[in-house]
């Protein structure tokens, strides 16, 4: 049928992302992915998919988040560009490589690895671990082989990249306002990739539910953004009048509980 109540649940879910994304700075993959594979398979989706379909759709949603994103970081004048140059090479094949190595991995051994990654980010917020700048930025080999591994991650966990090209660019001496703005423009070409290779990977996929272009569920995708982009700035906005570090520690124990939720989901 053309409309479906479930999807309701992708409003909401948007709505709830783009909010949290807006008052803390976090993207929304890690809410994203596990709550898309629970409403997944509440839906009666392939099980072997669930996961697959959760990592392209959250990829998608999140080109219009990071575009966003960006211009604002741009306008500040915190994106430092010869940085975005120099990695942008190595996000593009990493993450498009990774997707190719994510379609064939089974969903129980993604969904471990996706929830041990949130684990990591998890203590990361809770601990507010910076680590201390002690070196410069590597030359354009170094830059893209970084590159490479922050896209494959991303790729692999359905993220912006800022949990790690944050700490790595103010462990070589970036300025924390300058990590985080050009961490915001590296996003966007990571979605890009991650989107392309999630719908390269899954456009021969057999058993896919209606409405899903390769590993990309549109009407999860449509529903996700537009809802995202109305949410995001009412918590930007809130973000200077709310206790946000004791929301993050709340957010971070979130990101434990859903993952925890996935990994029964898909096991159980």
């Amino acid at each position: 049928m053309f409309f479906d109540p479930w999807w309701f649940s992708y409003l909401f879910l948007g709505a709830f992302v783009g909010f949290f994304a807006g008052l803390l700075g976090v993207g929304g993959g890690g809410i994203m992915v596990p709550v898309l594979t629970t409403l997944f398979v509440m839906q009666g989706f392939p099980m072997d998919k669930v996961v697959h379909l959760a990592l392209g759709t959250s990829m998608a949603a999140i080109v219009l988040t990071s575009f966003a994103s960006l211009r604002a970081h741009h306008r500040h004048g915190a994106v430092r560009w010869d940085i975005v140059r120099t990695i942008t090479p190595g996000i593009l094949v990493g993450t498009f490589g990774a997707t190719f190595i994510a379609s064939r991995v089974p969903s129980e051994p993604l969904a471990v690895f996706f929830a041990c990654f949130m684990a990591y980010v998890s203590v990361q917020m809770l601990l507010n671990v910076k680590p201390k700048p002690s070196r410069d930025l590597p030359g354009p080999v170094g830059m893209t082989a970084v590159g490479s591994g922050i896209g494959g991650v991303s790729a692999l966990v359905a993220i912006g990249g800022g949990s790690l090209s944050v700490p790595f660019m103010t462990w070589c001496n970036v300025k924390v306002h300058n990590a985080i703005g050009t961490s915001a423009a590296i996003g966007l070409p990571i979605a890009i990739a991650g989107t392309v290779g999630y719908l390269v990977n899954g456009w021969s996929a057999e058993g896919m539910p209606d409405f899903s272009f390769g590993f990309v569920n549109l009407p999860a995708f449509v529903l996700l953004s537009v809802a995202s982009v109305y949410t995001a700035p009412l918590g930007a906005r809130l973000a200077h009048k709310l206790p946000v570090t004791t929301l993050k520690k709340v957010f971070a124990g979130l990101l434990v509980a859903l993952c925890l939720k996935m990994l029964h989901t898909v096991f159980f």
